[in-house]
């Protein structure tokens, strides 16, 4: 297994999760709106993770990981909307959410490190 891949398996993990957690939404203007922008937002960090993995400098890895790290804080908004709003039980969310920050943690500490040695 080279070096990103469980990153990138989990990335692409957590997106089929919020497909699967879209289609559970309620069937409402509201459900619908909230489900389109989580897909969207839940469904990009892997393809940018992946594209960062292919970046061909420091600077553009560091780029396509702060789109990554984006989406991501867009998708733990959703996920507090949703929960705020009743869509879903707070229980059906937790373990979502959890991985949400977690990924989020991780591709923060990615950012970091690597400016870290791009400046040294």
């Amino acid at each position: 297994m080279a070096k990103g891949d469980d990153i990138e398996e989990r990335l692409i993990d957590f997106a089929v999760r919020i497909i699967n957690l879209c289609t559970h939404l309620p069937k409402t203007s509201a459900g619908r709106h909230v489900a389109g922008q989580l897909i969207r937002s839940g469904t990009a960090p892997a393809p940018n993770y992946a594209e960062a993995r292919g970046a061909e400098s420091t600077n553009d890895f560091i780029h396509k990981l702060k789109i990554c790290l984006k989406e991501l804080n867009e998708s733990r908004v959703w996920l507090l909307i949703i929960k705020k709003s009743k869509m879903l039980s707070v229980e059906s969310l937790a373990d979502i959410t959890k991985e949400c920050d977690e990924l989020c943690r991780i591709i923060n500490s990615s950012i970091k490190t690597s400016r870290a040695r791009n400046e040294s």
